[in-house]
């Protein structure tokens, strides 16, 4: 039986719940029953199959393993054709180990749960999905966006030759609103990568802007290494995104040290890279960064994982990432003026091994400046004000974050009109609890 709720609001995603047992589709239905969703059910592979093909836009399908007539790995390949976008989940038994690996290679699921579940992790991960489904979809549209615009920009400028001298001023006008047009679409899709960065680091408060930091040190490195825009713009998003894979791991686990982790965690820890690159492989100008982030945890010395590369064979840009991650996290533990010293010993001992060596001067270099330009001014007092009485030209001293976690600005950012505003605009819709700290000369 399949079953619906009320039409959803424009802010609403639509989840389908495949199962043979209808009381665990009633306890799915249950479960969600205060999320902000359309739900529907179906008993069956083909009775979910006939619900795809006349419902659109479902974001998120998750399904039982173990079903009559077609398994869910089946169901899961074959709902591809039909609803190709949509985020895949797997409900497996323990037992099921091998299902749930073909349902992420030939399914192309985004992740499995064992059954029995538990809720909350469940409700987690589906909202997760839920969350990539909407990112997705807008990525994609903005990247329709910007192919419309530059084949009509292509069109236009095929057509200035056969224009008249006179007209030259008005078409050159025309041009210029594209390009900003362009200028605008590129600013929102870096934009988006940095909000999903962000997203990432809300599971982990501890490790607030360490996706940022690593980002900003790699592309540092790249450039002291004189490689292209392209290459460097291509480790950005890999940075930014190294930790997208852990979004589906439970929060207990990231509280965790590897070393710290039972045999069954640390095997789900260890797909992290790989379900990274699956989840952006459909975007075709993310490719080349997903696999930078599938590689950011092997080891120069061919130890690491998934796939135990070593030395050349492992991306340039994962060798940078390796070494800027573990520099974030090492220099966030790190105490008084000596931190950073005792910081360069340790990745030194690790030359060779973890890391690419002709890589170590460079990164510890660019590290070096980039942490000391974020220390606190010795000759700037630091004021906590609204942002009603912030004016252009401030200095934000502290990351600045909205009532919720999002981050705003980062530290060290020169306030501008636009900034003000954005300011302003979230201390209405997402009050923060403190003001935004800023940097003026003492």
């Amino acid at each position: 039986m399949s079953e619906s709720a009320s039409p959803p609001s424009p802010e609403k995603g639509k989840i389908l719940f495949v199962d043979d047992e209808e009381n665990i589709l009633r306890s799915l239905r249950r479960l969600f029953m205060d999320e902000e969703v359309e739900i529907f059910t179906a008993s069956s592979g083909a009775q979910a199959l006939e619900i795809l093909a006349r419902e659109t836009e479902i974001g998120v399908i998750v399904s039982d393993q173990r079903m009559p007539e077609m398994t869910g790995v089946d169901f899961l390949e074959k709902s591809k054709a039909i609803s190709p976008h949509s985020i895949r989940i797997l409900l497996t038994g323990y037992a099921d180990v091998n299902a749930a690996i073909d349902a992420i290679n030939r399914g192309g699921t985004f992740r499995y749960l064992n059954k029995p579940w538990n809720d909350d992790e469940l409700v987690q991960a589906v909202t997760s999905a839920m969350q990539m489904y909407h990112l997705l979809a807008e990525n994609k549209r903005l990247a329709a966006t910007v192919k419309q615009q530059n084949a009509e920009l292509k069109r236009w400028n095929t057509e200035l030759e056969a224009i008249v001298q006179e007209q030259t001023m008005e078409l050159q006008k025309g041009y210029d609103s594209l390009q900003a047009v362009n200028s605008k679409l590129r600013a929102n899709f870096k934009n988006t990568i940095v909000a999903f960065s962000g997203i990432i680091e809300l599971r982990d408060k501890r490790m607030r802007t360490h996706s940022r930091n690593v980002a900003e040190v790699s592309v540092n490195v790249a450039k002291q290494l004189g490689l292209e825009n392209e290459q460097r713009e291509t480790i950005m998003v890999a940075a930014l995104l190294h930790d997208l894979g852990k979004i589906g791991i439970p929060d207990i686990m990231l509280a965790r040290e590897a070393g710290q982790m039972s045999s069954v965690e640390r095997e789900e820890y260890l797909l992290h890279p790989v379900r990274g690159q699956a989840v952006i492989d459909r975007i075709e100008e993310l490719r080349e960064a997903g696999r930078i982030i599938r590689a950011h945890h092997e080891s120069y010395d061919g130890k690491g994982f998934p796939d135990g590369l070593k030395k050349a064979d492992i991306p340039l840009g994962a060798r940078i990432i390796t070494l800027a991650d573990y520099i974030d996290k090492k220099i966030r533990k790190a105490m008084g003026a000596t931190g950073f010293e005792a910081v360069r010993k340790e990745v030194d001992l690790l030359k060779g091994t973890l890391f690419d060596p002709k890589l170590i001067p460079v990164a510890l270099e660019q590290a070096e400046a980039f942490y000391k330009k974020n220390r606190p001014r010795t000759d700037h007092i630091e004021l906590e004000l609204l942002p009603a009485d912030l004016e252009e030209g401030m200095e934000a001293s502290r990351d600045v974050f909205s009532g919720t976690g999002i981050l705003l600005l980062t530290k060290g950012t020169v306030l501008a009109k636009p900034s003000i505003m954005l300011l302003k605009r979230y201390y209405d819709l997402d009050p923060a609890k403190q003001g935004v700290f800023v940097s003026v000369k003492g």
